[in-house]
């Protein structure tokens, strides 16, 4: 593909030529605020889908998952997120220091519709709602604190064209690499074998969760 075949899009202008501007009711949807009903969905989230960037716009997806209810929602406009031990990268983490933006997307099992909160995250080590976030007695050593500035629902289309909680339609997992063949490849490892890669990661998903 030749660069001189990629048209651009470059002004909110030449957007708004190709996708209309969306009714009024469509921007209204952000209450800004934790009603009721976000409350019910936070809680019975047990993934939601961390967004952050640094200053120059290096971006970065993280996924938090925990039991359902763990995400704490401390007022209308707070929620906390705990930390639990991963790869040590805490990408997102030094992210939010530079840059507090953040975006959320809570999900729940089987429900196509989805809870979209952004606000402005403080990352903190110790507060009196740690131990709130304690899972089998583990409390984190690091959470995100949420201010949340908009808050609206994210209709089902993106989640029904790609039949996501249709198990009929998921691949066979034998067919598809594991992760150990993944990063031996990937990173050139020649020391161990992608077998002995996937049991290193394997005992520690079972016994370094939280």
């Amino acid at each position: 593909m030749h660069p001189s075949e990629i048209r651009a899009v470059r002004t909110e202008a030449e957007l708004r030529e190709i996708v209309q501007e969306p009714s009024q009711i469509i921007w209204d949807k952000d209450i800004a605020r934790i009603d009721a009903h976000a409350r019910t969905l936070i809680a019975h989230s047990p993934l939601v889908l961390l967004a952050t960037s640094n200053p120059d716009g290096t971006c970065d997806v993280s996924p938090k998952g925990d039991p359902a209810g763990s995400v704490l929602v401390l007022d209308d406009h707070r929620l906390a997120i705990a930390d639990r031990p991963g790869n040590h990268r805490v990408d997102s983490f030094r992210n939010v220091l530079r840059n507090p933006g953040v975006g959320l997307l809570f999900i729940v099992p089987g429900m196509n519709e989805t809870l979209r909160v952004n606000g402005r995250a403080t990352l903190v080590s110790d507060a009196p709602f740690f131990d709130d976030l304690a899972v089998k007695g583990r409390r984190p050593r690091l959470a995100l604190l949420v201010d949340v500035e908009e808050l609206y629902m994210h209709c089902a289309k993106a989640f029904l064209r790609s039949s996501l909680w249709r198990p009929d339609t998921w691949p066979d997992r034998a067919s598809l690499p594991t992760l150990g063949r993944i990063v031996k490849d990937q990173i050139g490892i020649k020391d161990f074998s992608a077998e002995q890669i996937d049991e290193d990661l394997d005992r520690d998903a079972a016994t370094n969760r939280y």
